[in-house]
């Protein structure tokens, strides 16, 4: 049994065989974009050479999938940190069937222990202001607020 696996979820690393599992969970959580956009751009980042971006999903005993997390080592200024390469917690989302069932706490644990093996020593993250229940979900798992920011932008 691996590590991240319970009677209910395995935890496996993303990769091209999960792609049909993955896009939907995608879409749902990032609904900008079709099915098809999250499949093309699945295909791309797991076929980057550089491995800064990965995930895992959430695989059920039938096959489906519960949810998915993925990650990135990001090399740029991350804000709240000092170190680079940060592993960046790109998103997360659990199928409100899993949820409170330590999905999402499997998959963070499995995406932790991939940075850690990086050479990572920080975890980041962020969240929309008004995602409340992401802040809640990012403080049971340990993340600690550093800092809030607006983005602002203008056409040219």
């Amino acid at each position: 049994m691996s590590p991240y696996q319970n009677d209910s979820v395995s935890i496996e690393r993303g990769s091209v065989v999960h792609i049909e599992l993955w896009a939907p969970l995608r879409a749902r959580l990032w609904p900008s974009h079709s099915i098809k956009q999250h499949s093309d751009e699945l295909r791309k980042l797991l076929g980057e050479t550089t491995g800064n971006s990965f995930g895992f999903l959430a695989i059920l005993p039938n096959g489906g999938s519960a949810g998915f997390a993925e990650a990135s080592l990001r090399r740029d200024y991350v804000n709240g940190c000092s170190s680079s390469p940060v592993l960046f917690f790109e998103g997360v989302y659990v199928e409100p069937d899993y949820r409170r069932q330590n999905v999402g706490r499997a998959l963070f644990q499995a995406v932790k222990a991939f940075g850690t093996s990086a050479g990572c020593t920080e975890f980041a993250s962020d969240a929309a202001l008004g995602n409340v229940e992401s802040h809640l979900f990012h403080a049971a798992l340990g993340f600690e607020k550093t800092e809030r920011v607006v983005f602002f932008r203008q056409s040219l």
